[in-house]
């Protein structure tokens, strides 16, 4: 990063006033919210950057990476590499009662998948994007691996 930049989060409070607030203030739900995107905005970024197709392909691959089985397998594959402050982020938010149900996922992949959301909302609103980062490059290798392993049979 440039000397002098800050971070996105940074940038977006700076310029319409925002308060900094902890992020173990918000809810697990709230987290979870801001999480979603965070992700999406990652996936989408690795699916741009890595390939210049057309748009349809670009957004059903990042859809086919985003749903709730998907990010319950990620999540899955780095529940080992959580400090005990991001488990209980994400206990949290797992464990929460949405008012929303999965419309393509079972229940227990779609909590799992708030879980993860609501770490990655955690972890921006905390100013650790570095961290959620490594963690997304981590559980879609390791669950490319486990795919990979599974057709190999």
């Amino acid at each position: 990063m440039e000397k002098g930049v800050g971070s996105f989060l940074d940038c977006v409070k700076k310029e319409f006033q925002l308060e900094d607030k902890e992020a173990k203030q918000y809810s697990p739900l709230t987290l979870a919210y801001i999480g979603d995107g965070v992700y999406d905005l990652v996936i989408r970024t690795i699916l741009v950057e890595t390939a210049n197709q057309p748009v349809k392909n670009l957004h059903r691959k990042a859809s086919s990476i985003v749903k709730a089985g998907a990010q319950a397998r990620l999540a899955h594959e780095i529940l080992d590499r959580l400090t005990e402050e991001e488990m209980s982020i994400y206990k949290r938010g797992r464990n929460a009662k949405s008012a929303t149900s999965a419309k393509n996922a079972s229940i227990t992949d779609y909590r799992t998948a708030t879980g993860l959301e609501a770490l990655m909302g955690y972890l921006y609103m905390e100013n650790k994007m570095e961290r959620a980062v490594a963690l997304i490059r981590e559980g879609l290798a390791r669950v490319e691996q486990v795919s990979y392993a599974a057709q190999n049979k």
